[in-house]
């Protein structure tokens, strides 16, 4: 073709074929996660602490296969009176994404400040009010931000008492979650994900 720059070869390429993914028992997902996500050095935390090490949610989040197997595993810990997924911007929402997939939930995606324009929603997507919702969180560290959207829900109508997460990192003793009468079911403890 006349002016054309394509190559030859690249008339014949065919795109990549995806892997057969091959599913992962329990432990296999925490080796999986700690030996792509756990970084070493020296971390300070939302909460100003300071840390060895270091979980990155986003090379999970953005992993299509680890992020599937995590779906998987975290669907067998949704209460069954659950009617909407929350997922907590930013990192809970690929997570909610991919759970809804799994369990056929529908899904909201949840701002940690309503928007000023538009819709001036809190939460977009499924609606909440007077529904069952699930807070839907990646990696919970204190529990202060997923108590305050829970907070922000309930004021919207939603019923919350359970929230999931991938990995709970909170130190042993009172929880900010106490006082808000929200039970944590993570699918992995930071210790499930401590290397050698």
């Amino acid at each position: 073709m006349a002016g054309s720059t394509m190559h030859d070869a690249d008339r014949t390429h065919e795109p990549p074929t995806a892997r057969e993914p091959r599913e992962l028992d329990h432990a296999q997902l925490a080796a999986a996660l700690a030996e792509r996500c756990r970084l070493e050095g020296e971390f300070v935390l939302r909460s100003g602490r300071i840390a060895t090490h270091y979980f990155d949610k986003y090379l999970f989040e953005a992993d299509p296969h680890l992020l599937s197997e995590i779906a998987r595993h975290m669907a067998t810990l949704v209460p069954s009176e659950t009617e909407v997924l929350a997922g907590l911007e930013l990192g809970g929402v690929p997570v909610a994404v991919a759970l809804a997939s799994v369990t056929g939930l529908p899904a909201c995606f949840v701002r940690k400040k309503a928007k000023e324009y538009g819709t001036a929603r809190l939460a977009e997507g499924a609606e909440i009010d007077g529904r069952n919702v699930l807070v839907v969180e990646d990696v919970v560290t204190t529990g202060g931000q997923l108590v305050m959207s829970t907070q922000d829900l309930r004021e919207r109508g939603a019923h919350i008492t359970t929230a999931l997460c991938v990995i709970d990192r909170r130190e042993p003793g009172p929880s900010p979650l106490d006082d808000a009468n929200l039970t944590l079911r993570p699918l992995f403890t930071a210790p499930e994900l401590a290397g050698p």
